[in-house]
C-alpha cells in the first residue's frame, strides 16, 4: 500500500517552502550583503579596491579583470617602460607629422588639455624637462638652484599647446623635443576606468582606491556615504595621521600636496610642485589640494592646477566650474595650519 499523505502534511510542506523562498528573497534582495577587498601593484603605488554586494553575486573574477585593464593603463602612460606609448611619443621628434593614440591615451589628453585651458596653463603635462631640471623627476637630488639661464632655456621645450590633439585619435608636434609626463593625471584615469569595470559588471557601490586617487560609488555595507580620510599636511606628520574627514557619493576625489617632496637651500624651500608658466617651484604657502568632482582623472589634475595658482584664484576657478569643489590647506611662517573651502564644498 502507499503511504497516505494528510491535509495537515501538505499545508506543513507549503509553509516550509513558502518560507524558503521567502528567506531566499530576503537574501538576494535588500538583506544580507558582503563586502569584498581586492589589492594590489600599479603605477609605482599601490591599489585598494572596496566592492559591496548581495550574498549570491559572483566577483570570483574581477580581480583579473581588474590587473588585466591597470596592465593596458600602463602600457599607454607609464613613462618607465621604453616601449609604452607615452615613452614613443616622446621618442617621436617629427614636428607636423601624426603620430596614433590608443582610446586611453586620447581619453587622457582631452582632460588634460580641457584643465590646461581652463588653468591657463598653471597644469601642463610638459612640464617634466623642468621638474628633472630641479632634482625631482629623475633621483638627482639638488642643493643648488638652476642657473636662470637654464631655467629659462627649459621653458621654451615646455607648453601643452604644443602639442595638437586630433578627433581621429592623431597627435601632431608643433615643437621637436616637446614631452608627455602624464603622472599627475594618470591615477585618476585609472581610477575612472575601474570604475567604469566594476560598474559594467553589475556592481554600483564601490570604493576605488589609486594611490590616494578615489572614486566612490553609491553606499557603503551599512547604506552610508563612503568616507575618506585626507592625510595631516605635515612633513614630519606620520603617513597615516588623519586631517580631515569627508564623506563621498558618486565623486571623484584627489589630493595634491607638497609637504613630503622638497628641498632647502639656505633656509629657503623649493617644493617638487613647479610652476610651468615661470618654471620655478611655487611659493604660495599651499601645502594640500584636495578636489572633488564628476571624474577623478579631473579632480587629479585640477588639484595640481590649484596647488600652482594658490587658494584665491584656485577657489575663484572652482567656484566657476559645474560640480567640483575643493578644501586647501595653507601654512602660515609659524607654521600653522589654515583652511580654505570652496562654496560647496562641506567640510568633515
Amino acid at each position: 500500500m502507499g503511504k497516505h499523505h494528510s491535509k495537515a502534511d501538505s499545508t506543513s510542506k507549503y509553509l516550509q517552502i513558502t518560507i524558503l523562498i521567502f528567506f531566499l528573497l530576503l537574501l538576494t534582495g535588500c538583506g544580507l550583503k558582503k563586502e569584498e577587498a581586492f589589492s594590489g601593484k600599479t603605477m609605482g603605488t599601490t591599489y585598494h579596491i572596496k566592492v559591496v554586494a548581495g550574498m549570491f553575486t559572483r566577483t570570483a573574477d574581477l580581480q583579473r579583470k581588474i590587473d588585466v585593464r591597470l596592465e593596458d593603463i600602463n602600457k599607454s602612460m607609464s613613462t618607465f617602460r621604453k616601449d609604452s606609448e607615452i615613452s614613443r611619443f616622446n621618442a617621436f621628434q617629427k614636428v607636423g607629422e601624426k603620430f596614433k593614440i590608443s582610446d586611453d591615451f586620447f581619453n587622457v589628453l582631452t582632460v588634460a588639455q580641457k584643465i590646461y585651458e581652463e588653468t591657463a596653463g598653471a597644469w601642463d603635462g610638459t612640464v617634466k624637462p623642468l621638474v628633472d631640471l630641479w632634482g625631482f623627476g629623475n633621483g638627482k637630488i639638488r642643493d643648488t638652484v638652476p642657473p636662470k639661464s637654464q631655467i629659462k632655456a627649459l621653458l621654451s621645450e615646455v607648453g601643452f599647446d604644443n602639442i595638437e590633439i586630433l578627433p581621429d585619435h592623431y597627435l601632431v608636434k608643433k615643437k621637436a623635443y616637446i614631452t608627455l609626463d602624464l603622472a599627475s593625471i594618470a591615477k585618476g584615469y585609472g581610477v575612472d576606468q575601474l570604475a567604469v569595470l566594476i560598474r559594467d559588471n553589475g556592481l554600483n557601490n564601490f570604493l576605488v582606491e589609486i594611490g590616494g586617487e578615489v572614486f566612490a560609488s553609491g553606499f557603503r555595507k551599512d547604506g552610508k556615504k563612503w568616507r575618506v580620510g585626507i592625510n595631516r599636511p605635515q612633513e614630519n606628520a606620520p603617513y597615516k595621521q588623519v586631517y580631515r574627514v569627508i564623506e563621498i557619493h558618486d565623486k571623484g576625489f584627489a589630493t595634491s600636496g607638497d609637504y613630503r617632496n622638497f628641498f632647502e637651500v639656505h633656509h629657503q624651500r623649493f617644493s617638487h610642485i613647479i610652476d610651468p608658466r615661470t618654471g620655478y617651484p611655487v611659493d604660495n604657502g599651499v601645502v594640500s589640494v584636495s578636489i572633488l568632482a564628476d571624474e577623478c582623472t579631473f579632480a587629479d589634475g585640477l588639484a595640481t592646477a590649484v596647488m600652482v595658482l594658490g587658494p584665491k584664484k584656485g577657489i575663484e576657478l572652482v567656484n566657476r566650474l559645474e560640480a567640483t569643489e575643493c578644501f586647501i590647506v595653507t601654512h602660515n611662517k609659524n607654521g600653522a595650519l589654515i583652511d580654505h573651502y570652496s562654496k560647496g564644498f562641506i567640510p568633515g
